[in-house]
Order: C-alpha cells, then structure tokens, then sequence
C-alpha cells in the first residue's frame, strides 16, 4: 500500500516524463536557482571587467564563458532532475570514482596556476578542478553505504564509508586544498548523523578535525599563513580582505551604484571568492540579503521535503546535498566579512568558474531528482522489507 506525499496524485496513467517531471518538481527551489545564476551574470557584468581588461581580453570575456558554463550547468542539472534516484545512485558512484582518480593523480598532472595549491588540470583552452566535482558524487556514496548498512545482512556502511573520506581527505590535504576537505567532512558528518550516528561518536570526528588543522598549521606555509591573517586583530588594507571590508562598507544600505563600485579594480578575485563584496558596494546589503534569502530557501524546502522522505537512501543523501550546498554559501560569506578565514571557495552559481558551475548544476540535479514528490511507502512496508514481520 502506498500514500502520496503532500497529498498531490502522483501517477497518472499515459502521462509523458516531461509533464510528471515539471508537476512533481520543486518549482520554487529551481526558480531560486535560476535567480542565483542570474545574479551572477549581473555581477559578472561589472567584476570581469577589470579581469578582462588586465588580460587584454574583450571587455565581456569572462561574462561570455560564464554563460556558457551556466547553460553547460542547467544542461546537466535538468537532465538530472529528471533521472530515477536508483539511476542517479548508479552514476553517482560511477562519477565518483572518476573524480577521486582525478584528485589522486593531481600531484602528478595537476598545475597551480601559480596560487600555492595543484588544484586543476590545464586543458589549454579550459581548466577543471576535479575536487568540486567529487564533494557531490563521494555525498551519494556515502549515503548508498549507509543506507545499505541499514538492511539485513548489510554491509559495515558506516566503517567503509569514514575509511573512504579519510583517503579523500588525505589527498585533497596534499594539494593542499583544506576547504574542500572540510567541505567534505561537514557533509559526511551530516549524512552520518541523520543515519543516527552517536553524539560522542561525532564529537571525536571534529576533534580529530581539529587535530589534523594544528598539524597543518605547522607544517603547510599555505594554511598557517591564513590563518595567520585571519587571527591578526588588524586587516592589511591592501590584502583582498582589507579590499573587500571596505567594499562592504562603502556599500552600505543601498550600495554606491551600477558600476560605480572600485573595489573590482583592485580585488584579484572580485569575479570569484570576493563576488560579495562587489555585490554590497554597487548594490548595497539589499542584493546581500536577497542572495542569503535564496540560499535559505532552497536548504528550508529541501529540507522540509526531505524530512517526509521514507526511503533511507534519498533522504541521506538529499540532506548531505543539501548541507553542502548551504555550508559552501556560508564559508564564501563568512570569508568576505571575516568571520572566518580565507578559503578560496566560491559561491554557488554567483562566482565565476566553469567546474564549481557545472559541479554546482550536477549537486542541484540530484537534489532536485530527490525532492521531487513522489509516492511514499506505508512505513509497515519498510518494516516487512528489512525483515520486521
């Protein structure tokens, strides 16, 4: 016997994919993700610019290429919305052993583009950062273990799974890219506690969390220098902090204007870590909070959605999705008003980048595919499945 979720009927006989696919989806979380994007290519419009200009590029270069990115994206993200979550499983872990044999051999064929970290590989006309692709894929796969150590006769899920992130940490740590890998340790540790893991148990992941962040410190110049800067009781005016606190600042309520903002002139990273601050001085605190109101609309509805969710795996793996997504939006905020330090993470569907983009558009796709209303099983059928009779 089944029940429909949210009270909507479900499963019309004869109905084509396109038509059940647009009635069961999330219609508001899509529309904020396409108000997000929007943003961006707004933004763009005025922090490429200086970029362009300085690489003697045309004036809208870095605009155009993120459109492409963007329209690459919603490629990827529609075709995933549309999937099956069995279908979406499968080539979750598929794509996530790619990803993670492109992370591994990033030491050896990897480049830095001269910032300190090999986090990308040069295809000469584009450049692809396998770790933001990896974050998504390794949050199926560690849901698909968990669920599947929840069954009779299972597998230890839960052991393989904290065994596998410690591996990706290790090797995101070399290159050294700490963000992703804290990124990825938030998101493990959610999936692991909606799986019901012990408090204790997870009090001693973030210690261990802490305890790897000392060792860094003392032993990678990379991250001991930002969190040098960021412990410092004074902003260097001339570092892209400094520059982007006074950005802020200038903007105000109600921002300086279209294209009257300078922070973009001098801010390296203005199209990308930094894209909030060029948004609070041309547009002021009003477009921040928008943004912020988009970004918790879409993790309260998921999260809503998938609190009704009956089946194990797409509700562990619709919640770590959605941490994600949520806590790489509030480390790009944090950073740009020094409430943590910096990062080098973008934020979503706003900064400019092609693989945080597109990887963006796969996280969103399988969200969407999760949330999508469905039939949901009488909770005695779960219980006759996994052998309670």
């Amino acid at each position: 016997m089944t029940e429909i979720a949210h009270g909507a009927v479900i499963v019309l006989p004869g109905e084509a994919i396109l038509s059940r696919w647009w009635r069961t989806l999330d219609k508001v979380v899509l529309f904020a993700v396409v108000l997000l994007f929007a943003i961006g290519i707004v933004l763009g419009l005025a922090a490429s610019v200086p970029l362009a200009e300085r690489n003697g590029l045309p004036a809208f270069y870095y605009v155009e290429k993120q459109a492409i990115f963007g329209a690459m994206a919603f490629g990827v993200m529609l075709v995933v919305s549309m999937m099956s979550p069995n279908l979406v499983r499968r080539l979750g872990v598929l794509g996530f052993i790619a990803a993670a044999v492109a992370v591994m051999l990033l030491p050896v064929l990897g480049t830095d583009f001269g910032k300190g970290a090999t986090r990308w590989y040069s295809l000469g006309f584009a450049s692809v950062q396998p770790s933001e692709f990896l974050k998504p894929l390794f949050v199926v796969v560690t849901a698909w273990l968990m669920a599947a150590g929840t069954e009779p006769n299972g597998p230890p899920g839960k052991s393989i799974s904290f065994a596998v992130l410690t591996v990706i940490i290790g090797f995101l740590a070399m290159q050294p890219d700490f963000g992703q890998a804290m990124l990825t340790v938030v998101a493990w540790s959610a999936v692991y506690f909606v799986a019901g893991a012990p408090i204790i148990l997870l009090t001693g992941v973030i210690l261990a969390v802490g305890g790897v962040g000392v060792i860094a410190y003392n032993n990678s110049e990379h991250f001991a220098r930002r969190i040098d800067g960021f412990l410092s009781p004074e902003v260097d005016p001339r570092t892209q902090m400094g520059y982007a606190i006074d950005a802020i600042r200038e903007g105000g309520f109600l921002g300086t204007g279209v294209n009257e903002g300078r922070v973009k002139w001098t801010l390296p990273d203005a199209h990308t870590d930094f894209i909030i601050a060029v948004a609070a001085e041309e547009y002021g605190m009003i477009l921040v909070l928008c943004i912020i109101g988009l970004f918790a609309t879409i993790t309260f509805r998921c999260l809503m959605r998938l609190c009704i969710e009956r089946d194990v795996f797409i509700r562990l793996a619709g919640t770590g999705l959605t941490v994600l997504l949520a806590s790489q939006a509030f480390i790009n905020l944090g950073v740009a008003v020094r409430i943590l330090p910096a990062k080098g993470m973008t934020l979503p569907f706003v900064s400019y980048g092609g693989s945080s983009l597109i990887a963006m558009g796969l996280l969103m796709g399988m969200l969407l595919c999760f949330t999508r209303v469905r039939p949901q099983a009488e909770i005695g059928d779960h219980l006759l499945s996994n052998g309670f009779r």
